[in-house]
């Protein structure tokens, strides 16, 4: 088993001067190197930040990203930014309609993934301490998921991509790409983060698919849980020996709302059996996330990170009752599987969610007193 670290998800609140900067550059009151240079200095402080709460795997706090998964899937040769027909629905909002659609073949080559973790490593390390850079990606079955969206994007998809084995080694060979660039600057641990499961928890968008598509419920469930396992682990399969590969799983994280409810029992043969993951960071922040009995499906010594405190909202979790909810996931896996953490990042997307820069530092403060006194 590996060695567990206090870790958080990846994305922290933009501090005011980079949004600021951000508006400007769309607006063209300033120029690329201008904004880059402000996210050098908010990534840097950032950092210390972390290192000052005690965090032994830092990130950049996804501050060069307006999404946590459209950026990278920008990032990709064959991939355009576009707008959908319509945003992604939340429960009380919906986001912007930005999108990538496909051009061309898929590669990986040159992502500006590699040259954005490589400053973040040069920093991290320069602070001569015993703190690792890890990185945050979205998954391969999320991409695909983008990817086909809607009716353009599907068409577009089967006009560039008519044969689906190819598509699926073209993902999978430019994901294995970006991956081996970031081990050759030095990544040692990747987060891996993925909505998709949380779609098929969710019976509303099980039976609509099915509704489109002339199929029940659960054989969508069946389909796409087959398809998502395998498009993750045709990656997860080949990475090179000695990355540590970890996902996060969600159910939908916009300004402080959801996307999707259900508990993990519909997708927990796949999931926590059979994807070749260390480590899952999952949301248990509340009932809609179901109970702890799936855990007993984790296979292996794979470690189970519970999100028992919410990102969503600045109110502070009762520690004892964190405790005692770690108790009782005990009784589906033993505690040396398992492991805390906040629900989410605390802006997943450049808007954030509904809370301050300190509120964030306390929710982080109160994960690592729990980790100390239940783990220490």
């Amino acid at each position: 088993m590996t060695k567990k670290y206090f870790e958080h998800v990846g994305s922290f609140l933009r501090p005011a001067e980079l949004i600021q900067a951000r508006v400007d550059f769309e607006a063209g009151k300033i120029t690329a190197e201008q904004l880059a240079a402000v996210e050098d200095k908010a990534i840097k402080e950032l950092v210390d930040k972390q290192i000052e709460a005690g965090l032994e795997k830092v990130t950049d706090g996804e501050f060069r990203r307006a999404y946590w998964h459209l950026d990278f899937f920008w990032g990709f040769n064959g991939i355009d930014h576009v707008q959908a027909a319509e945003g992604y629905h939340f429960h009380d909002e919906t986001t912007k309609a930005d999108s990538a659609l496909i051009a061309g073949k898929i590669t990986g080559d040159n992502h500006p993934f590699v040259a954005a973790y490589q400053f973040l490593k040069d920093y991290v390390d320069s602070k001569g301490l015993d703190v690792e850079a890890k990185y945050t990606i979205p998954a391969p079955a999320q991409f695909y998921f983008e990817l086909i969206r809607d009716a353009e994007h599907v068409e577009k998809l089967n006009e560039i991509y008519p044969d689906f084995e190819q598509l699926r080694e073209d993902i999978k060979n430019a994901y294995l790409t970006v991956i081996d660039d970031l081990i050759a600057t030095g990544l040692k641990t990747l987060q891996v983060d993925d909505c998709t499961w949380g779609t098929l928890v969710d019976n509303n968008f099980l039976t609509a698919w099915g509704a489109a598509t002339g199929k029940t419920a659960q054989e969508v469930r069946d389909e796409l849980a087959e398809l998502f396992l395998t498009l993750n682990n045709d990656v997860y399969n080949n990475v090179p020996e000695g990355l540590l590969v970890n996902t996060h799983v969600c159910r939908g994280n916009y300004h402080s709302t959801w996307a999707s409810s259900g508990g993990y029992d519909a997708v927990a043969d796949e999931l926590f059996d059979k994807e070749n993951v260390a480590e899952y960071f999952l949301e248990f922040d509340n009932d809609r996330s179901g109970g702890f009995e799936p855990l007993a499906k984790v296979s292996g010594e794979k470690v189970a990170v519970l999100g028992l405190i919410t990102s969503k909202e600045a109110t502070l979790e009762d520690k004892d009752a964190i405790i005692a909810r770690i108790r009782e996931a005990e009784k589906f896996l033993p505690l040396d599987q398992l492991w805390l953490s906040t629900q989410c990042g605390f802006a997943s997307t450049e808007e954030g969610n509904i809370l301050t820069e300190e509120d964030q530092w306390k929710k982080l403060a109160l994960v690592k007193e729990v980790i100390d006194e239940v783990w220490g």
